[in-house]
């Protein structure tokens, strides 16, 4: 399998479009970005304590 390109893009955004229609793509985005930054502030929280106090002293 090769990479996705332009034209594959523009395919999902097409039926993403489709499926869900003009009003809910934005809070769909806003649902994803909410759980990515939750995602990354948890995976942040569970550093070894050397790292937290790494990062606390920069």
């Amino acid at each position: 399998m090769g990479r996705i390109g332009v034209t594959e893009i523009l395919v999902i955004l097409a039926i993403v479009l489709l499926l869900f229609g003009g009003k809910k793509i934005p809070e769909l985005m806003k649902g994803l970005g909410s759980g990515i930054k939750e995602f990354k502030n948890a995976a942040k929280d569970n550093q070894p304590a050397d790292k937290k106090e790494e990062e606390e002293i920069k």
